[in-house]
């Protein structure tokens, strides 16, 4: 009876904290997609942290999620899946799986997620989660992100409508850049030093065009056409 209490009690206590995540550091901002926040209003966050730093899950911050990577601010999920206009119809590529809370936002939001992550803890990690889920619409892949999508695992079209770069890159790597289909958006941190600025790229008639968000702090993504360790 009383670890049923408990149980009740820690659900109450994170649905209050998404709740105020939703209102103060989404709403209050300058996410209005009504698809972003609804999605991000049903994913449990917390299943997604170390127990270590679960009570935080809902604060405003990046997370420590182990491996040296972290599991990004609330703000900054919203923020990059609201500029990345995912729609039911896109095949989506994530560079950089991390937690798998970024993915499970996507995975709500479009066809088909393909995730490649570096660390295969990580990987099973978030492959685990989201299955319990039930969010089955993932392909999950372990390895040099910097490279995209393995050319023998690409969909049937070959490309990507959409592509999300989740750690910092000197610049969208050639290898990626090259998986996007025309018309397609890449939302990604861009910068080697401390601070990168997160940017939208469009591909038109093969053709890139450019514009800068804010600036952000990612951890590296390390890799071939990535940053050194």
């Amino acid at each position: 009876m009383i670890s049923a209490m408990q149980g009740r009690e820690n659900r109450d206590k994170f649905a209050n904290a998404r709740e105020r995540m939703l209102r103060w550091d989404l709403k209050g901002r300058d996410i209005t997609d009504p698809r972003v926040l609804t999605v991000m209003a049903e994913i449990p966050r917390e299943q997604f942290i170390p127990r270590s730093h679960r009570s935080q899950a809902y604060s405003d911050g990046p997370l420590p999620i182990g491996n040296g990577q972290t599991i990004s601010q609330p703000y900054i999920v919203a923020l990059m899946t609201q500029e990345l206009r995912v729609n039911r119809s896109c095949d989506v590529l994530e560079i950089g799986t991390g937690s798998g809370y970024q993915t499970a936002v996507l995975s709500k939001l479009a066809q088909r997620v393909f995730t490649i992550e570096r660390f295969s803890e990580l990987a099973e990690s978030a492959q685990a989660v989201l299955d319990g889920l039930g969010l089955t619409n993932v392909e999950f892949c372990v390895g040099d992100g910097s490279c995209g999508w393995p050319e023998h695992r690409l969909p049937l079209a070959g490309c990507f409508d959409r592509v999300i770069i989740t750690a910092a890159v000197p610049a969208v790597p050639e290898p990626v850049a090259g998986q996007l289909a025309d018309g397609g958006l890449i939302v990604a941190p861009v910068g080697a030093g401390g601070v990168q600025e997160l940017i939208v790229c469009q591909k038109k008639a093969g053709r890139f065009s450019e514009r800068g968000i804010c600036d952000v702090r990612f951890v590296k993504l390390v890799g071939e056409y990535g940053l050194s360790q």
